[in-house]
Order: C-alpha cells, then sequence, then structure tokens
C-alpha cells in the first residue's frame, strides 16, 4: 500500500496510518490524523474528531472514535455517533469494521477484557502501524494488571513502527513495569530522539530514574520538560508534576518546596473548567505520601481542602485507585459514613462484574478497606484485611504503576511498626532496601524499627540515612 496520508481513491482516503477509511472528505481524514496525534500524545483537544464526524456524519470510523471519546465526556451524547457508525458499517473499509468491533465492545455492559484485548490484537494483526489501537491496549492491559501481555503485544508491532516516536514510549512504559529498567530508559531515550516533547516517553524516563534513585536528575529532566507539558490533559499535566514532586520528597528536599509544587500544578489545575476528575488521582496520591512520610502536620488545612471535594460522589467511580485513597482521605478527615458509602459502593460495584472479574477485584476490596482502617488509625485491623506477605505490586488490578503503589507498601511498614509487629517490619524494610538503597525515608523507617527492637544496627541506618539526606538537593 502506498502511504500517502489524504489520497483520494474512489471515495476511500488514507489515514496517517497509510490505512483506507471511507470518506470523500479531506477535512473529515485531516481531523481524524489530529485525534490520533491528541490521542497518543495526551493532548487536550481529542475532541477534534467530533470536528471528522461533522465533516463527513456517514465515516464509520470518525463516528465510532467520537462515540469511545464521549462514553468518559459526555455519555448521553455517545450513543447517536456509534448509531451513525452502525447504519454505515456495511460499506465501511476492512480497516474500519475491524476498528468498530474492537472500541464498539470497549462499551458493552458485560464486558470481557480480554475478548477486548484480543479484538484490539485482531486489529494489530493486520494493521500493526495502528498506534492507537496499541495505545488502547495499553490501557486495557494497565488496567488488567497485565503489562507483560501488552509487552508481548508490543514487541509484535514494533518492526513496522521503528521509526515512530509514540512506540518507544509505550514500549518504555511496558518494560518499567516488568522490571526491565535498563531496556526501559534505552526505549524512552529512543523516542525522545525521535521528537524531545513527547509526553509519554518523558513520563516513562522519569519512572526509572525514580527507581533508581537518581531524584536530582529526574527533576532537573523532568523540569526542564515542562513547557511541553501545557498543552496536555489535566491528568497528564498534573501525574508528570506528581512525579517531580514525589521526587524531591523521596530525594529529601524541604517540604515546602513539594507543597509548592502541589499548590501551583496540581490543586491549581482543578481550577480549570476542563480539568478531568482524574487530577484528584495526583493529588491525594501526593498528600497520601507526605502523610505516611510523617508531614501531616505541615499540610494545613490542604488535606481537609482535598477530602471535602472527595466526599462528592460525582468523583467516585473514575478510577479504582483514586476510590481507594478517596477512603483514606475521608476517614483520616473524619469522614466516616461518606468513607463507609464509598466502601459499600465499592462492593455493589463488584457485585455486578463477571465472576472472573470480581475474583481479580477482591484485592481492591481488601485494599480499600485496609486504607479505611489506616485512616481511622485501626493499624490492626489493617494488618488482619491484608496477607501477611502483602506486596503492593500484586494489586495492579486497581489501575496503577509501581510507583503509584509503592505508597501502600510504606502504608503496611507503618501499620507494622504501630502495631507492634516490629520483627515483620525490620524484614520487609531490609527487603525493600535492597530494591532501592537510595531512599533515606526507608533508612529512617528501618532505624525506627531496629530501635524499637533494641538492635545495635540503629546507629548504622541513621548514617546512612543522614548522608543520603545531604545527598541529592
Amino acid at each position: 500500500m502506498k502511504e500517502e496520508r489524504g489520497k483520494m481513491e474512489g471515495g476511500v482516503k488514507l489515514d496517517k496510518w497509510g490505512y483506507e477509511v471511507r470518506t470523500s472528505s479531506e477535512a473529515c481524514i485531516s481531523s481524524i490524523n489530529a485525534f490520533y496525534d491528541q490521542f497518543l500524545g495526551y493532548g487536550r483537544d481529542r475532541c477534534v474528531i467530533l470536528e471528522a464526524a461533522a465533516h463527513d456524519k456517514d465515516c464509520v470510523l470518525a463516528n465510532i472514535l467520537a462515540a469511545h471519546l464521549l462514553n468518559f465526556s459526555d455519555p448521553s451524547r455517545a450513543p447517536s455517533f456509534l448509531e451513525a457508525a452502525k447504519a454505515n458499517l456495511e460499506q465501511a473499509t476492512r480497516y474500519e469494521k475491524l476498528v468498530f468491533d474492537a472500541v464498539s465492545y470497549l462499551g458493552s455492559k458485560d464486558r470481557d477484557d480480554d475478548v477486548a484485548v484480543e479484538l484490539h490484537l485482531k486489529v494489530l494483526k493486520e494493521f500493526p502501524r495502528d498506534l492507537a489501537s496499541l495505545k488502547r491496549a495499553q490501557v486495557l492491559c494497565f488496567y488488567m494488571g497485565q503489562p507483560d501481555l501488552f509487552l508481548s503485544l508490543i514487541r509484535q508491532v514494533l518492526p513496522e513502527n521503528e521509526g515512530d516516536n509514540y512506540v518507544y514510549g509505550m514500549l518504555s512504559f511496558a518494560l518499567l513495569e516488568v522490571g526491565q529498567m535498563r531496556d526501559a530508559e534505552k526505549a524512552a531515550k529512543r523516542g525522545l530522539e525521535i521528537n524531545k516533547e513527547d509526553v509519554w516517553a518523558q513520563h516513562a524516563l522519569c519512572h526509572v530514574f525514580q527507581y533508581e534513585c537518581k531524584f536530582k536528575e529526574a527533576v532537573q529532566f523532568m523540569e526542564g520538560c515542562a513547557s511541553s507539558w501545557n498543552s496536555c490533559l489535566s491528568f497528564m499535566l498534573t501525574h508528570n508534576w506528581w512525579h517531580v514532586a514525589l521526587c524531591y520528597l523521596e530525594g529529601n528536599a524541604p517540604t515546602q518546596r513539594v507543597l509548592e509544587l502541589y499548590d501551583h500544578h496540581i490543586w491549581k489545575e482543578l481550577e480549570r473548567a476542563d480539568a478531568a476528575g482524574e487530577v484528584y488521582l495526583n493529588a491525594v496520591g501526593l498528600l497520601l505520601r507526605l502523610h505516611v512520610h510523617g508531614e501531616l502536620d505541615v499540610l494545613g488545612d490542604r488535606l481537609e481542602i482535598l477530602a471535602g471535594c472527595l466526599s462528592d460522589q460525582a468523583n467516585w467511580n473514575i478510577e479504582w485507585h483514586l476510590d481507594v485513597m478517596t477512603v483514606w482521605a475521608l476517614a483520616k478527615t473524619g469522614k466516616f459514613s461518606k468513607a463507609e458509602d464509598l466502601l459499600n459502593e465499592l462492593k455493589y460495584r463488584i457485585s455486578r462484574m463477571g465472576t472472573k472479574k470480581q475474583q481479580s477485584m477482591q484485592k481492591g476490596m481488601q485494599l480499600a478497606e485496609a486504607l479505611y482502617a489506616y485512616g481511622r488509625g485501626n493499624d490492626r485491623q489493617g494488618l488482619e484485611l491484608l496477607d501477611s506477605d502483602f506486596d503492593a505490586c500484586n494489586y495492579k488490578i486497581i489501575g496503577a504503576s509501581d510507583e503509584q503503589l509503592e505508597v501502600f507498601n510504606q502504608v503496611w511498614y507503618t501499620m507494622l511498626l504501630n502495631a507492634g509487629e516490629t520483627m515483620k517490619a525490620i524484614e520487609v524494610i531490609e527487603k525493600q532496601i535492597k530494591k532501592r538503597e537510595g531512599v533515606p525515608f526507608m533508612w529512617r523507617l528501618l532505624e525506627k524499627a531496629y530501635r524499637l527492637a533494641n538492635r545495635p544496627e540503629a546507629g548504622k541506618a541513621n548514617e546512612k540515612a543522614r548522608a543520603l539526606e545531604s545527598a541529592y538537593f
């Protein structure tokens, strides 16, 4: 196939990937291509796909992509676009029909995620350059807690996309989520060589730096990229700043610097009319980290204000990960009945899932209940709700990366210490430090555990913590 964008072929045009789309409208195909870039680049202007449907009301691809977008932003409008796509499906190209099958299934009430992935795999087997379908597959695998599945998929299509920056950002994220940090770094840097403003590749590289405790390097890199985030979706903009704030926190920078980032780059974003509810994920995630680090006194009224917003049920059921942390924020600020309402809502949601999904989401429910106990100061109950060999990395099913999940490990360590399970705390903290030796906070936790156990190693842990605390910022 000659890959010439927008070439006319008797009512068929070629999209950005070089695949056939049934339309006679130049403006329609141009808007579809613009949507691809917005979708893959986490841009704010994804609604450009609605323009594609307006330019050609009969275009199946434009309509099904518009319906998918509206399912999240304005669900009442989605059905009309879905019906328009269905009405013209017989005249659609093979490519459009496969995309329609994959995307329309995502809105099914009884959706099986394995089937959803298989439908996207079917698209990519025939049309491997469709990186929008690849990105949807990545999101599916992320919420299934299966980065290895996506890594396998992306490796299948990589040979057809070696000149595209977007594929390397996705590859890097999959690699780091399965612990292949060296390869993840190489992939992210390759993507940035092609396009230094690729937000997802930037994000992936920061993950690598952060994991390796290169906090100063991570901050310098990300702050140098920040000007390219202004056109990003609210979630992506604030998520990248969340990473910066976390690097400052883990690198023992002054807490005030972390709070400034919260105020000016996370909380302030919620003032925008187009801010997404997912922004709360970054807000509460950062405040939970600060709390675990013993910084609750410096938060002022930030947690109380945030919990007030999270009391609004309009901010529930956006992300399971967000709901888990919302339960903690509500409990911590004394809004127990609201926290219990949310827990009951989560139980109801699970009851409506298929048997397979119900079983996998039980871990998410246990974590939410443990965070409720932790918020109420009932550490013993929190521990009883979690496995004795708890590892937050086994809870990817809530839709969180390893870096996002790490705070739940820290909550667990704290509950162990507070509940008098000192020897167990020493065991698991030592194990974690072997993975990441450069986090001052972890050495402080270990020092506390040693002192509670009257262990002489407390002095050495103190020395290590002091050395690291002065090493970064």
